[in-house]
């Protein structure tokens, strides 16, 4: 990648993400029918990662209450690698009939500048918004047998090695791959990044030591943290972690203007018609407001949202635009 530090100021000023709405109107008795018996049969909730990773936690918590809701299996099915395109397009491509529906992170808006022409899909033109679901604070691990003990010791053995320290992320355009490059910009550092199919199998390699250092979302990760299978250094964000308030953030640890925060929701094909993608986010969506779901998610360390298919289909165009913008002023690319 290719890296200014223009990226910095403009990435930090970012806001969140949401949806792309929308299928022709059809008699009201017809929308009420068909959305009063759906779904009859299950529904596929694909996840553009490996499991275990912060998509694959919501999807997997917020589909079991939807199951209790309706009667009937809203499924996850793993689809990791590829910077989450394979997994996206194969939601894109489904049939809009409701029955194939995916998770989507911040990657899905920065995918369309970083990707440009190789992207097989038009992001704005070939979804349905169904809603963002959470947000979640991300934080700098590392393995007990690394040497930090502080995010200001993770910058000196950088500073120290150039280019050949290994800090691992969640794969290109996540969350964590872009707090990743704010944090080399506003340190004016170069980590050797090491890129994973997903949180899951980067946690994995955290534990297991392949890796020193890594971003990962609090919310996958906190219970590792909490059974000294690793070491929480700094957080991402405005404010510190109810999970983790021992932890720092980035800028009391001496490193400002590192506060991107990851965003999760769901998405549909185009042409899905709007009484099933109310029904959706009806069944799937809206119940992470409830009390007993509200409160998991938030042990968890995720920040409720439950927005509207509107909201978030607005998010999304506006985030599409701001890293299209930013993208070409700093010249940030993947080869």
């Amino acid at each position: 990648m290719r890296r200014r530090s223009a990226l910095l100021a403009a990435a930090t000023a970012l806001p969140g993400v949401s949806a792309l709405a929308g299928a022709a109107a059809r008699p009201a008795h017809a929308q009420q029918r068909t959305a009063r018996g759906f779904p009859e049969r299950p529904v596929r909730i694909v996840v553009p990662y490996g499991p275990g990773g912060s998509s694959d936690i919501v999807a997997r918590i917020l589909a079991q209450r939807a199951t209790e809701i309706t009667g009937q299996s809203f499924l996850v099915e793993n689809r990791g690698g590829g910077a989450s395109i394979p997994g996206t397009q194969a939601v894109l491509t489904a049939p809009p009939d409701g029955y194939t529906i995916g998770t989507a992170d911040n990657a899905l808006v920065v995918n369309p500048a970083l990707m440009r022409d190789r992207l097989p899909y038009d992001t704005e033109r070939d979804l349905t918004a169904l809603g963002l679901a959470v947000t979640a604070q991300l934080v700098l691990l590392a393995n007990p047998n690394a040497p930090a003990r502080s995010l200001a010791d993770v910058l000196a053995e950088a500073r120290a090695q150039p280019g050949t320290l290994a800090v691992s992320h969640g794969g290109i355009a996540t969350p964590t791959h872009l707090t990743m490059v704010q944090m080399q910009l506003a340190a004016g550092v170069e980590f050797n990044q090491v890129g994973y199919r997903g949180g899951g199998p980067q946690l994995t390699g955290l534990v297991a030591g392949e890796v020193p250092y890594g971003l990962v979302a609090i919310s996958s990760s906190f219970r590792h943290v909490q059974s000294g299978r690793l070491r929480a250094l700094a957080i991402s964000g405005t404010a510190r972690s109810p999970q983790l308030p021992d932890v720092p953030t980035m800028a009391e640890a001496g490193l400002p203007g590192v506060d991107l925060v990851g965003w999760w929701g769901f998405i549909a094909p185009k042409g899905v018609p709007p009484e099933i993608v109310q029904r959706l986010h009806a069944v799937l969506i809206a119940p992470a407001r409830e009390p007993a779901v509200k409160a998991r998610l938030e042990e968890l360390g995720y920040g409720v949202v439950a927005g509207s298919p509107e909201d978030y289909a607005e998010r999304i165009r506006r985030e599409i635009a701001q890293w299209r913008e930013i993208v070409a002023r700093v010249g940030l690319r993947v080869d």
